[in-house]
């Protein structure tokens, strides 16, 4: 059964687009980046980003662009940041 909601799941994902930056500067939302190589992160504003390079760029595709500022590695995972919940702390019922 999991895998069939597996690919089920990974099939609706492939046929969405990805959000474009200006959508996500529109809606006042950070980019969050991360360096796939050192681990360091940070959100970066989705306003400038798109001033830069355009606001039609798909936001996975901003990484490519990027550089790390902590390793100078050009292997950056960006993706909205969205709003968090903050920390969960509470487990019930564990």
């Amino acid at each position: 059964m999991g895998r069939l909601k597996d690919r089920s799941i990974r099939r609706s994902e492939e046929n969405r687009p990805a959000a474009r930056l200006g959508d996500i500067a529109d809606a006042g939302l950070a980019i969050f980046c991360w360096c796939n190589r050192c681990g360091h992160n940070s959100s970066v504003d989705s306003r400038m980003l798109a001033a830069k390079v355009g606001p039609a760029l798909p936001v996975p595709e901003v990484g490519a662009r990027m550089r790390c500022t902590n390793c100078q590695s050009k292997d950056i995972a960006t993706r909205p940041a969205w709003p968090s919940l903050g920390q969960v702390a509470r487990h019930e019922g564990l």
